[in-house]
């Protein structure tokens, strides 16, 4: 989510003309390659579309996951890299702390209901919103395909939001797949209504927001393991590698999106997704997509 308003206008989205057996386009190799799965899941690599700049205001604070703006006293320059605004590489002294976590469920603390009959025996997917399948702005946008308004501190403004291109097919094929779980560190007050709008299907057994996640190092982290899923039928997707530094081995990395409408990303995602709903243990099946 920017503040920043976007280069020019939105192009008119590309629908495919040739549809595979599942009624989706059929789609060249993804944007993601799995050989890089493991070293972005590390921390080793960076995505290649970083964030742009954002400022600090009470406009921000809506919006998902700033680094703490805090260094120790000595003021190094290691001491402010680890503290950067934008966290696309996570260090790798925060993920040895972090994996104690990967295979530990906390007990009687639950962010989710119980299982739906629905969903008896399907894979929980926990899936980003801002730039992830949305990008939002409060400057006005040409062609926004939302224009949501929030009140903050007693005024209202009007959010600008963008869908990605092939969010709408994305998600109706991840809601007949798998239980799907929106996971969000924005707040409520735009998250939810911004959801209202974008899952008109009722896709997302439940919604969860920034109260939900964990304050670690300055960053807002989705801990899977309170969810009351069990982690290895557990898939998280995320522009972020920051927000699943506890179980990076459950991630499917996503690339940021901001205004491109030649996107294919969530398209490129559905045979990936089709072919991991079947999985006994997403650490088997991701540990081998990702081998080279």
């Amino acid at each position: 989510m920017g503040e920043e308003g976007v280069k020019g206008a939105p192009t008119e989205r590309k629908r495919g003309e040739a549809l595979n057996g599942s009624g989706f386009k059929q789609s060249p190799a993804p944007v993601i390659s799995f050989e890089v799965w493991g070293q972005i899941s590390r921390g080793l690599v960076s995505k290649s579309s970083p964030k742009k700049p954002r400022g600090r205001n009470i406009f921000k604070a809506l919006f998902c996951c700033f680094r703490a703006q805090h260094v120790g006293q000595s003021g190094s320059s290691a001491e402010l890299s680890t503290y950067k605004e934008e966290a696309n590489t996570i260090a790798k002294s925060d993920l040895l702390q972090c994996l104690q976590y990967q295979f530990y469920q906390i007990p009687g603390t639950c962010l989710l209901p119980e299982v739906t009959e629905q969903d008896q025996g399907r894979i929980c997917v926990v899936i980003d919103l801002d730039e992830t399948l949305v990008h939002s702005s409060f400057k006005p946008i040409n062609n926004a395909d939302f224009i949501v308004p929030v009140e903050i501190e007693g005024t209202t403004h009007q959010v600008y939001v963008l869908k990605r291109p092939y969010v709408d097919e994305f998600l109706r094929r991840m809601g007949e797949l798998f239980e799907c779980v929106l996971f969000t560190a924005s707040l409520a007050k735009y998250a939810d209504p911004v959801t209202d709008l974008l899952d008109r299907c009722g896709v997302f057994r439940a919604r969860l927001f920034r109260e939900s996640c964990v304050f670690h190092q300055g960053c807002y982290v989705k801990d899977l393991s309170r969810l009351g899923r069990d982690l290895r039928k557990t898939l998280i997707l995320d522009n972020s590698p920051a927000s699943y530094i506890f179980h990076p081995e459950n991630a499917v990395p996503v690339q940021s999106w901001f205004d491109d409408m030649a996107d294919t990303e969530l398209l490129n995602l559905i045979p990936i997704f089709e072919e991991l709903s079947g999985a006994e243990d997403v650490y088997t099946s991701l540990g081998q997509l990702r081998a080279p």
